[in-house]
């Protein structure tokens, strides 16, 4: 595969190729410090033990992106996946059938999966899912 730019290219603002209108977006900063601040988020109760902060999406319907909170031995219980999974941790750790995960680790769950997930220390993490999850157990 072939490269246009070298990697790490990252476009002057000032280029007049990029002169478009600007427009609304989330843009998250500093994500491993997030800890630092986590008391600043407006978290809702999502799940024993779990709180979430939803970035765009219902959870229901679409895709979603959320950020979640476990406390110490915070659970998710048994779901499966009808899309893909991408989860992000950004600070402590959690664990399920297939490893534990730690800080800076991205995992990727295919559709068709399933899982339980625990933090016993509890961890932050960044959830993005092509489609809701199906919960077959609370």
């Amino acid at each position: 595969m072939s490269r246009t730019r070298p990697v790490g290219f990252r476009p002057n603002v000032s280029d007049t190729s990029l002169s478009l209108p600007t427009y609304p977006r989330i843009e998250l900063t500093e994500l491993f410090q997030l800890a630092a601040r986590a008391d600043q988020i407006p978290w809702q109760p999502f799940r024993e033990g779990v709180q979430i902060h939803r970035l765009y999406g219902d959870g229901r319907t679409g895709p979603t992106a959320a950020l979640l909170r476990f406390q110490k031995a915070g659970r998710i219980p048994l779901h499966s996946h009808a899309g893909y999974e991408h989860i992000l941790i950004l600070a402590g750790s959690q664990r399920d059938q297939n490893s534990v995960a730690t800080a800076g680790t991205l995992m990727i769950n295919p559709p068709g999966t399933s899982h339980r997930v625990i933090s016993e220390a509890g961890c932050i993490v960044l959830a993005i899912y092509e489609k809701p999850v199906v919960f077959l157990e609370e």
